[in-house]
């Protein structure tokens, strides 16, 4: 088994948390999470059970199952089992009126079964409060984050090539990717937050299977395998001379990931228009690495990019059509999708050691989805690259 999260760690992110409560929710008296990655976050493991923090007492991680794995994976100091919440709230005294949940994540049915021992009134919302304190990582946390960086490098600059065959399937490329990150040390699952999203390894595709309208909120696409499983890739669309090979992946370790994307050109180059509408993209990836800078806001960044490019540019980027996104990066860590985004409306300054992955791309009809992405930590001499520093457009041939 892995090593476990350190108590140390455990105990700072607790104390943020409070201190993030006391400031942004004053009087609040009694903190319930229920969400697996907010439970790992806090306590070292995944078990199926709830934390409750008071403000003024210790926490405790109430775990129906499974109790015995969470000893033996955590060092979280108060661990306790239960049959039900009845068992939790029957140890826990007088419940507050007001609790807070998070609103983002727990289903109303859920809710309601907590409600039946924990009688309180008022649920108030957290999500904000941990998702800043998940905003910075810790030096534990960005050394998970900078061995994630360094596979991610590697398969996709260097070990990807290799898989691309002329006539191969879109799903071949995609598993076989899929085997060779695992071997690479890639913890095997891609998670995010957005609600009922799933990705298995990432958004690839050839050509402009790339910008086919997904229900994703990303600006790339994919045809994936079915109506019913729209991910991984199609088993009908063959590798042919001339296709741009777009690979959107995430890769983690112990739990924490980047994000990165890498696109080749296959056989012969494409357009040459293409090519410049890519350079275009990775100098903007560029710019915007050097303003990731304490103090700066990410709403700052965005509009600067945004008023720098021409109307003609404009078109297409950041999506194919008039599916455009209204971001250009977004916080990684737990989830590849966290806090901050690089948009209008995050208008509190960057921190040093937050891990912001930048995504300027651009799609293009008859070629596909062009430009790069890149998990960058942010530090006062601006964005620091941990997932390679490859241009894309790699010709394979």
């Amino acid at each position: 088994m892995q090593g476990k999260v350190p108590r140390l760690e455990l105990t700072g992110r607790l104390d943020r948390f409070r201190a993030g409560m006391d400031a942004e929710q004053p009087g609040w008296e009694l903190a319930a999470l229920f969400g697996k990655v907010n439970l790992f976050y806090f306590t070292g493991t995944m078990q199926d059970g709830v934390l409750l923090i008071p403000r003024s007492d210790e926490a405790v991680f109430w775990v129906r199952r499974s109790y015995e794995r969470a000893l033996d994976e955590s060092l979280f100091p108060e661990i306790r089992p239960m049959r039900s919440y009845r068992d939790a709230a029957a140890a826990s005294g007088r419940c507050p009126d007001a609790v807070h949940l998070e609103t983002e994540l727990l289903p109303l049915a859920h809710l309601r079964r907590f409600q039946k021992h924990f009688p309180f009134t008022e649920a108030g919302s957290l999500d904000r409060t941990v998702a800043r304190v998940r905003e910075v990582k810790s030096a534990y946390e960005l050394s998970l984050m900078e061995q994630a960086g360094r596979i991610h490098r590697r398969v996709l600059e260097e070990r990807a090539p290799a898989l691309l065959r002329e006539g191969m399937t879109e799903l071949a490329f995609v598993t076989e990717l899929y085997t060779v990150l695992i071997e690479e040390g890639h913890h095997g699952i891609v998670r995010f937050g957005m609600f009922d999203t799933e990705i298995a390894v990432g958004q690839i595709g050839f050509g402009e299977s790339s910008i086919y309208p997904t229900a994703f909120d990303g600006p790339g696409g994919n045809y994936g395998m079915s109506p019913a499983v729209p991910l991984l890739g199609s088993r009908e669309r063959l590798l042919k001379a001339g296709d741009l090979v777009f690979a959107d992946i995430g890769c983690g370790v112990a739990g924490y990931h980047t994000d990165k994307t890498m696109t080749y050109m296959f056989g012969r180059s494409i357009p040459d228009e293409a090519i410049e509408q890519h350079e275009v993209c990775v100098a903007i990836q560029d710019e915007m690495a050097s303003l990731l800078r304490p103090g700066i806001a990410p709403s700052e960044i965005y509009d600067t990019i945004i008023e720098g490019q021409s109307p003609e540019f404009l078109k297409g980027f950041m999506g194919f059509g008039d599916r455009q996104v209204k971001f250009l990066g977004h916080g990684v860590g737990l989830l590849v999708d966290e806090t901050p985004v690089i948009a209008r409306g995050f208008d509190e300054p960057l921190l040093e050691g937050m891990t912001i992955a930048l995504e300027p791309k651009k799609g293009i009809a008859g070629v596909g989805m062009v430009g790069i992405e890149n998990t960058f930590l942010v530090t006062p001499g601006g964005g620091r690259c941990i997932t390679g520093d490859h241009r894309g457009l790699m010709p394979v041939w």
